[in-house]
């Protein structure tokens, strides 16, 4: 009875519930099926779309409604390869990009010239655009190398920066070809063509960043966040088709753009990946599926002639390469092998650029049937490229990326300081929760799952309303830290003295790092300044960290860290430098160290071993550190290493900090940072520290503590 409320039971589909039900049972079991054989659930996406196809059993066709939503996961899986993307290490390994993305546009293209020019016999304007369609590639095996945690390495980073130079080199040749087909090629189409794509990178790269900005400071609700990341995509895109440049290069750029907007372990970047995994991209690998049809490869030899050419061409082209990027920059097997698996596949720019080819008729035939620029022999045989080279694709970018995430986490574990990271927050005021949550987020360790804790201090004579504001303040703060896949332990502490509970929760956790809270646009007050120098940095167990927030930190784009001579001699400062190195790596900011000579050069060493964008600036006086405060500008934020009385690093002038904040620094952001004050003799790495302080072992203390 059920059945006969649905209208229309032939086939293809068209019930739209019956639709989608169909669409999400295929993704819901096919990665559980296929992950229990070992096969890459992104190949089983796509055979599913064959078998359901119009070309297969013709269960679904390939309408509007399946092309939006596939090209919005194709659009998905080039804006995460540049949402994820390390800046820092993007720059520092722009040359080897920019090589892998030379080696892999002209190796393909020339493979593929000689085999459509001497062995298919096509023309050489047809033989160019064939052999374009090999140069390109589609990052399908993306959210595999992402899901196994490699892709921030080096070689992923290659080969994304070298996609986008080798996907607008092959859509050049594509669109010159076109024209010279159509007989438009001249001066003013290359000036034309030239000025636009410019433009278009331009608007995307410089203004995109600052309209995201303020959109993120203006607006706090997350699911307007998410939209709007969602607009930018499709903004991007359809830029770039104004510019005769293919959609995913925009949305590629998006990524780039947005990347230092959208902190790794942030709650926005949790939605915009988890969206895309479960809905978006298993969308467009059954929309690939649907264009593969299995009959034409058996109904004509020459179908089968050159789309043995075009496999050849193609995996020839990658893996030639490949190897010789691996050997250029001396990687290893396995990451030359994930070079090769992840610019293997081919999908939709190489289809495009055969739909945009087979659609453009030069001539007829004397019967009057057209002659197209790339016939249907050509279109044919790209549907099995697609097919193999993304099966290709799936198992050697796994097995490859399977073999890195082991050795790095061996590296990892070996690595591990003896020293468990614990974060406790002191959450009073609700205004400081989401702030100090945040913060916590970016800065914590990757290997830190259940070692954040959120407290609240009740004092044992107040009423049931502060028991409630209680319960409210921490259910906030593990709502908000869930949302970002963290764990966060709540703490309610009954004592009428707000240090002592602090304090005894510090000894009762073993608590490293300790982080307050200000309010926006309030700073300090003569009561907290009080119980700062009198109670919290009593206690030598953990570094003090102080945090004003007047914009979230995402939008910061210059962090100016100051810190004062003898800071590295003293035992927590390794530690605490990790926090300002984590909001670096994740959240995309650049730090410009202000430090003495001996300083600097230490954070120089720690910087060749775990890259991040730095700059570094040489004083010489507390003063001097003073006037680089004051001059903190708009989108900046100011993070200042102290010490207590009696450590190394010490200066009288340190305890006029807090009115000099109050009185130039309520509308900006602002990190104190008080490292660890205990003896050295106590601390865990006192190895790592030399009689006179010097630091001199640094390759020990980036392998334990900067990972």
């Amino acid at each position: 009875m059920l059945l006969l409320n649905i209208h229309d039971l032939s086939l293809p589909i068209a019930d739209p519930v019956l639709k989608f039900l169909l669409v999400l049972i295929i993704i819901l079991f096919a990665p559980l099926l296929l992950n229990k054989i070992k096969v890459p659930h992104l190949l089983g996406l796509i055979i599913a779309g064959a078998v359901i196809g119009p070309n297969g059993f013709n269960i679904l066709a390939r309408d509007s409604s399946i092309v939006v939503t596939g090209t919005t996961g194709l659009l998905y899986i080039m804006f995460l390869a540049g949402l994820e993307i390390d800046m820092g290490d993007f720059k520092k390994n722009k040359w080897k990009s920019l090589t892998f993305g030379i080696y892999t546009f002209l190796v393909p293209l020339v493979l593929g010239y000689l085999g459509a020019y001497y062995l298919l016999g096509f023309s050489q304007l047809t033989s160019f655009l064939f052999a374009s369609l090999f140069s390109s590639h589609t990052l399908i095996a993306y959210p595999i190398i992402s899901k196994l945690g490699v892709a921030k390495n080096r070689a992923v980073n290659i080969t994304v920066g070298g996609t986008m130079i080798t996907d607008i080199l092959a859509l050049l040749v594509l669109a010159a070809c076109v024209g010279m087909a159509q007989g438009e090629v001249g001066k003013e189409f290359w000036i034309k063509m030239s000025v636009s794509i410019f433009a278009f990178g331009l608007v995307v790269l410089l203004v995109f960043p600052i309209i995201a900005r303020w959109f993120f400071k203006k607006v706090d609700d997350k699911i307007s966040q998410y939209i709007f990341v969602l607009v930018m995509i499709y903004l991007a895109a359809l830029l770039a088709e104004v510019a005769g440049v293919e959609a995913i290069i925009g949305a590629f750029l998006a990524g780039l753009a947005l990347n230092r907007l959208i902190p790794h372990t942030s709650t926005l970047m949790n939605r915009v990946e988890f969206v895309g995994n479960a809905i978006f991209i298993p969308f467009f690998l059954i929309s690939v599926g649907m264009l593969i049809d299995f009959k034409v490869f058996i109904s004509s030899w020459e179908t089968i002639m050159v789309a043995a050419v075009m496999l050849f061409a193609s995996f020839a082209g990658k893996y030639i390469a490949a190897v010789a990027t691996r050997k250029t920059f001396r990687l290893t097997k396995d990451e030359g092998k994930l070079i090769f698996g992840l610019s293997v596949a081919s999908a939709a720019a190489t289809l495009a650029a055969v739909m945009v080819g087979y659609n453009i008729i030069i001539s007829e035939t004397e019967a009057g049937e057209p002659i197209r620029l790339l016939n249907e022999h050509v279109l044919n045989g790209s549907i099995l490229l697609i097919l193999v080279s993304c099966t290709l694709s799936s198992f050697t970018s796994t097995s490859s990326a399977e073999k890195i995430a082991q050795l790095e986490n061996e590296d990892t574990v070996a690595g591990k300081s003896d020293e468990k990271e614990n974060i406790l927050l002191a959450l009073n005021y609700p205004e400081t929760v989401e702030p100090l949550v945040n913060l916590a987020v970016i800065t914590k360790s990757k290997h830190n799952t259940d070692g954040v804790y959120a407290l609240n201090i009740i004092n044992e004579e107040k009423n049931e309303s502060s028991v409630k504001n209680a319960e409210k303040i921490l259910d906030n703060s593990v709502t908000q830290a869930t949302a970002a896949e963290v764990s966060i332990q709540p703490l309610t502490r009954y004592d009428n003295d707000v240090i002592n509970g602090i304090n005894n929760v510090i000894k009762e956790k073993k608590i490293t790092d300790l982080f307050i809270g200000l309010k926006a646009g309030k700073g300090f007050s003569s009561s907290f300044v009080h119980n700062l120098y009198n109670g919290y940095l009593q206690n030598d167990k953990a570094n003090i960290l102080i945090y004003h927030a007047s914009q979230p930190i995402s939008t910061i784009k210059t962090q100016v860290v100051i810190i004062p001579a003898h800071s590295h001699s003293e035992p927590g400062f390794f530690h605490a430098l990790l926090r300002v190195w984590n909001i670096a790596r994740n959240t995309g900011a650049i730090v410009h160290f202000y430090a003495t000579e001996p300083t600097i050069a230490v954070l120089k060493k720690i910087i060749k071993k775990v890259n991040i964008e730095a700059k570094f600036t040489v004083i010489n006086t507390w003063k001097e550190s003073e006037e680089i405060a004051k001059n903190i500008g708009e989108n900046e934020g100011l993070i200042i290493f102290l010490a207590k009385r009696g450590m190394n690093s010490y200066l009288p002038q340190m305890r006029y900090i807090p009115g000099i904040l109050n009185s130039k620094f309520l509308e900006k952001n602002y990190l104190i940072i008080y490292p660890y004050q205990g003896e050295i003799e106590n601390y865990p790495e006192k190895r790592l520290v030399s009689n006179h302080g010097d630091f001199v072992q640094i390759g020990n203390v980036v392998r334990k503590l900067f990972r």
